[in-house]
């Protein structure tokens, strides 16, 4: 009984290490990215809109990243020797891409248009949460089938919960 104890103990506090482990340290929910590209103080401290950067929002299915020359057309002037504008110069010399990852990926059989959802008024925290306030932007939404669902009715979404809305 005692062997079945223990070993019931040591499987139990295994898999819960395990997994606090997993959701703190390795979770996809905020991935470390190329470039420490702090939202706080860009659309935070600086008040630089949504749409500014993610320019593709409001006539794309994707919102898309700033291109690199963007972000250099600012930092040409503003904050040069900051260690993370060298790493975006670093980029901008080589005439490299920088490699985001994404934090708000979806499945490729799910279809998000940001454009219906622009212009039907959503506002990007309602999915992406309070970005100016985030260093480092971290998913809030669970982005599964079920939330969409839930906003889709609570927003009483004209076919907002066929299948073919969301679904390729």
């Amino acid at each position: 009984m005692w062997k079945l104890l223990l070993f019931a103990f040591i499987f139990v506090t295994t898999f819960i290490s395990g997994y606090m482990i997993n959701t703190v340290w390795f979770s996809d929910n905020h991935p470390a990215q190329p470039i420490a590209f702090s939202h706080r103080i860009h659309a935070g401290d600086n008040g630089i809109p949504c749409l500014d950067c993610h320019i593709y929002a409001e006539r794309s299915a994707v919102a898309g990243v700033p291109s690199v020359q963007k972000c250099i057309g600012c930092h040409k002037i503003i904050k040069r020797e900051a260690p993370e504008v060298v790493k975006l110069n670093g980029y901008w010399e080589r005439q490299e891409p920088i490699p985001w990852i994404k934090v708000h990926n979806l499945p490729d059989f799910v279809t998000f248009p940001h454009k219906r959802h622009i212009r039907g008024g959503v506002q990007c925290n309602l999915c992406h949460g309070n970005i100016p306030e985030m260093d480092v932007v971290t998913r809030v939404s669970s982005l599964k089938m079920g939330w969409c669902i839930g906003c889709h009715t609570s927003y009483n979404v004209k076919n907002g919960r066929d299948c073919w809305t969301c679904h390729k």
